[in-house]
């Protein structure tokens, strides 16, 4: 099945907790140099505008980091999705942190808002909080709670300001459809660090997590047939890996919340050429390598170009 893959760059830091992951594709683009690799002149790359100038100004929404300027960086990340979907393109998109999926989703579902979106999402965290429940009052940890349009009040400890609520609602209803995707359409894989908010609203859901023991236990492809298996109803599906999947200890620190007890890398290539060779498969975004954390010299980065070829290869496939 052929794919016109085409890049979307976005290195906008703003949902972050840590600074650094804005360096993260070019962190990427130079290890693929360091292997005297052509790969980004071979695709088209669509840089997105950078934000992270509002990170030298007050912070004005603490329970959700820059929300207002976060606003811009969701609505470039969706309106760029959805243009390169419309020419029948392949996004595939290399974001600084986790907050970039929220836009891609939008986007997606612009592209395409009476079709069902299946969301597959391999991270280290749920990122299912909503400033109603933030401990952080990062914006990385909530784009789930965006697309599902769902702020968890049951477990509200937080009062969010006007400014907070006004922007935050408006991101929910971005493009007119809210919500964008619904609880039995997403799929965990590797959560294992959450907050006892995030684990309420998951257990209310009924949202599906495949734990590192159960990927291990049943292993890889039967976990992603699984998978597959519970979304066949979607009708495209959507990839979001977090580098904070993998086990720090097997690939590096270069990442702004690692945790332990990850996936393997060959691990994550396998469960990455699985869904890439899967026809509804309509985008792959890889977010939150962080070099200015690695502490082994830009290994995080090396790791993570080797997945992509592999995942850009078995689109084409």
């Amino acid at each position: 099945m052929h794919r016109t893959i085409e890049i979307i760059l976005n290195t906008s830091e703003l949902a972050a907790g840590t600074r650094g992951s804005s360096l993260g594709p070019a962190a990427i683009m130079t290890a693929a140099r360091k292997q005297n690799s052509f790969f980004f002149s071979s695709v088209p790359l669509h840089p997105l505008p950078d934000f992270n100038h509002y990170l030298d100004r007050p912070d004005n929404t603490p329970l959700a980091h820059r929300l207002v300027p976060f606003s811009e960086v969701f609505a470039n990340v969706a309106n760029k999705t959805k243009q390169l979907l419309d020419e029948g393109k392949f996004p595939l998109i290399l974001a600084a942190d986790h907050g970039s999926a929220a836009g891609t989703i939008a986007g997606i579902r612009m592209a395409a808002p009476e079709k069902r979106l299946g969301v597959i999402w391999i991270d280290a965290h749920s990122d299912i909080h909503s400033p109603f429940t933030t401990p952080s009052g990062n914006i990385h940890g909530m784009p789930l709670a965006l697309s599902m349009a769902d702020d968890n009040r049951e477990h509200q400890h937080n009062m969010p300001d006007q400014t907070t609520l006004e922007a935050w609602e408006k991101l929910k209803h971005f493009g007119g459809i809210a919500p964008k995707i619904q609880p039995q359409d997403l799929v965990f894989i590797g959560v294992r660090d959450t907050e006892a908010e995030e684990d309420a609203i998951m257990s209310r859901l009924g949202i599906t997590n495949h734990t590192v023991a159960e990927l291990r236990t049943a292993g890889v492809a039967a976990t992603i047939e699984q998978t597959l298996e519970q979304l066949s109803d979607c009708d495209s599906i959507y990839v979001s890996f977090d580098v904070d999947s993998m086990d720090p200890e097997l690939t590096s620190f270069g990442t702004g919340t690692p945790v332990g007890n990850g996936i393997t890398p060959e691990e994550a290539r396998e469960v990455l050429e699985l869904l890439a060779r899967h026809p509804k498969t309509v985008c792959i975004e890889f977010v939150e390598v962080n070099p200015c954390l690695d502490n082994k010299i830009n290994t995080m980065a090396e790791i993570t170009f080797s997945l992509i070829e592999a995942t850009t290869a078995a689109l084409n496939a």
